[in-house]
C-alpha cells in the first residue's frame, strides 16, 4: 500500500464519523432527516446546494469534456450561471408554499399544488428514474477516482461497494444533517484541489494559460472552436437551455430548497453561486494542460485526463489528497440523491400504495428504503459503460420534463389542470427514453433537414412535446370540468 490510500481512507473515514455525529441531540423523524427541520441558514444551504452542483462530475466529467470536446465543454459554466439567476426568484415561492404545508419532498409540491396524489406518484417515479444515471455517476467516477489514485491497488468495483456502505451508513444515520457537516470537509478539499491544479498544471507544461492553447491549435487548429456538426453552436444553445430549466428540477434539490429557515438564503446564494462557478474553469484548464500531454485517452477513458496528468506530475501523498477530493465528491451529492429517493418512495408512493401507514413511522420506512437505491444504482454502475458526461445529460433530459408543470403552478392564474401535467410529464419523459434507448437523433428523424435542426439536443424536442401536450390536455379537461359544472381546475 502507498501513502495516496490511507489519505483517502483517512478522509473517507472522517466524513463517516462526522456524519454519524451530526444526527446527535435531534429527534430523526422524516421532516428533520430530510429537511433538518428546516432551520439551516445561508450557510449550509450554500454548501448544500454546492454539494448538489459540484459532484464527481466537478473534477472527471468537466475535465475529461474539455479533454475530448474542447468548446462544447463550456456549456457547463453558462447553464450553471443561468439556473442561479433563475433561482433568484423561482425558490422562493417554491420555500414559502412548502413551508406553510410542511412539504418534504419534490411530489409533495405537485400533490398539493394540483390536488393529485396520483400526479405526485408520476413525479416521484420520473425523479427516481431521473437520479439513477446521476447515482451511477456518482459511483462510476469514484471508482475511477480511487482506482487511479491508489495506482491500481484498489479496483473500481472494490471502491464503489466500499463508498455505497459507507454512504448508506451515514445517510440511514444523520440524513441531511450529515450531508452538511460533510459538504465543509468537501467544498474546502475539492475548492483547493481544483484551483491548485487548474493553476499549477498549465503553468508546470506549458508556461502559462496563452502559450498552453496556443500550443493546442497548432496541434489541433479547430478543437477550440464549435464544430460545424455535431456539437454545434446549436447544440450548444439547445443544451444550455435545457440544462438551465432542470438544473433545480432535481428531487435532490428540493431537500436544501425546504431546508432553509427563510426566503433571504436564496437571494444570498443566488448572488454567491455564479462565482463559485468559476471553479469549473479550474477544471476545464486541467483538461486541456492533458490534449498534449496525455494524448491517446479515447471516448469514455478521457474521464481520466485529470486523473493520469496529476499521477504523472506528483508524488503519491498529493495524489493521495486529490483522491481524496473525488471521494468527497461522490458522498455529499450521492446521500442527497439517496436520501431525496428514500423520502420519495416513502412519502409518494408506499403512503398512498398503503393509507393505513402511520406518519411516525414514515422515517423508519425511509431509512429503510435508502439500502434498496443503493443496491440498484451498484448494480448499474458495476454494468454500464457511458462516459460520465452523457449520463449527466440523460439524467437531465428526464428531470427537466418536470419544469413546465412546475412553473405553471407558481403563477397566479393556474391554468394547467392535474391531466395536463401529467399527459405532459409522460409524453415528454417517454420521448426521452424512447430516443436514449434507440439512439434516435434529429437527424434521424429529419435526414432532410438543416444541419443547425440535426445538432439540437433532443431534450429539447422532448420539452416542446410537453409543453403542447400539457397546454391541450389541459384545454380540453378544462372546458369538460366547466361543462360539468365545476369552477375550480381540475
Amino acid at each position: 500500500m502507498n501513502v495516496a490510500i490511507f489519505i483517502m481512507i483517512g478522509f473517507l473515514i472522517l466524513s463517516v464519523f462526522l456524519g454519524v455525529q451530526a444526527k446527535k441531540g435531534k429527534d430523526m423523524n422524516l421532516e428533520q432527516w430530510a429537511v433538518g427541520g428546516r432551520g439551516f441558514g445561508t450557510l449550509f444551504v450554500f454548501l448544500l446546494m454546492a454539494g448538489e452542483g459540484y459532484s464527481t462530475f466537478t473534477l472527471l466529467g468537466a475535465s475529461g469534456w474539455a479533454y475530448s470536446k474542447g468548446a462544447a465543454s463550456y456549456y457547463v459554466l453558462c447553464y450553471t450561471a443561468f439556473a442561479y439567476v433563475i433561482s433568484y426568484w423561482l425558490l422562493p415561492p417554491i420555500w414559502r408554499y412548502a413551508k406553510e404545508r410542511r412539504l418534504v419532498s419534490q411530489p409533495d409540491f405537485f400533490v398539493s399544488k394540483y390536488k393529485s396524489p396520483a400526479l405526485g406518484m408520476l413525479v416521484g417515479v420520473v425523479g427516481v428514474v431521473a437520479m439513477i444515471p446521476y447515482l451511477v455517476l456518482q459511483f462510476k467516477g469514484l471508482g475511477i477516482i480511487v482506482s487511479e489514485t491508489s495506482y491500481g491497488l484498489i479496483s473500481p468495483s472494490v471502491a464503489i461497494c466500499l463508498a455505497m456502505i459507507c454512504l448508506t451508513v451515514y445517510v440511514m444515520a444523520s440524513g441531511i444533517h450529515g450531508s452538511a457537516w460533510i459538504s465543509i470537509i468537501k467544498d474546502i478539499l475539492v475548492l483547493s484541489v481544483v484551483v491548485f491544479l487548474g493553476i499549477y498544471l498549465p503553468f508546470h507544461y506549458y508556461g502559462g494559460y496563452q502559450p498552453m492553447f496556443e500550443s493546442i491549435s497548432a496541434a489541433k487548429a479547430d478543437f477550440l472552436t464549435f464544430p460545424d456538426k455535431g456539437l454545434s453552436v446549436s447544440w450548444f444553445i439547445s443544451t444550455v437551455l435545457l440544462a438551465t430549466l432542470g438544473l433545480y428540477m432535481w428531487p435532490f434539490g428540493f431537500g436544501p430548497i425546504f431546508s432553509a429557515k427563510n426566503a433571504k438564503v436564496f437571494r444570498t446564494n443566488a448572488a454567491i453561486m455564479p462565482l463559485y462557478t468559476i471553479m469549473l474553469l479550474f477544471a476545464f484548464f486541467v483538461g486541456f494542460a492533458a490534449i498534449l500531454q496525455i494524448p491517446d485517452l479515447k471516448g469514455p477513458a478521457g474521464d481520466l485526463a485529470l486523473l493520469r496528468l496529476s499521477i504523472q506530475t506528483f508524488d503519491p501523498w498529493l495524489v493521495g489528497f486529490i483522491g481524496a477530493a473525488g471521494l468527497l465528491t461522490t458522498l455529499v451529492p450521492g446521500s442527497l440523491m439517496l436520501m431525496s429517493a428514500a423520502t420519495i418512495l416513502t412519502k409518494n408512493l408506499y403512503q398512498v400504495i398503503v393509507p393505513s401507514a402511520k406518519e411516525k413511522d414514515t422515517g423508519k420506512i425511509a431509512k429503510l428504503f435508502v439500502p434498496v437505491v443503493a443496491i440498484i444504482s451498484l448494480f448499474f454502475a458495476l454494468q454500464d459503460s457511458n462516459s460520465l458526461s452523457i449520463l449527466l445529460l440523460t439524467g437531465y433530459s428526464i428531470v427537466t420534463q418536470l419544469f413546465p408543470a412546475m412553473f405553471a403552478s407558481l403563477l397566479r392564474k393556474q391554468f394547467v389542470t392535474k391531466q395536463g401535467a401529467a399527459v405532459g410529464i409522460l409524453m415528454g419523459v417517454t420521448t426521452v427514453l424512447y430516443a436514449s434507448l434507440t439512439k434516435t437523433t434529429m437527424a434521424t428523424l429529419l435526414p432532410s433537414w438543416p444541419q443547425w435542426i440535426h445538432d439540437l439536443n433532443i431534450g429539447i424536442i422532448a420539452l416542446a412535446i410537453n409543453v403542447i401536450s400539457m397546454l391541450v390536455v389541459s384545454a380540453l379537461t378544462r372546458t369538460v370540468s366547466v361543462a360539468n359544472g365545476h369552477t375550480q381546475v381540475s
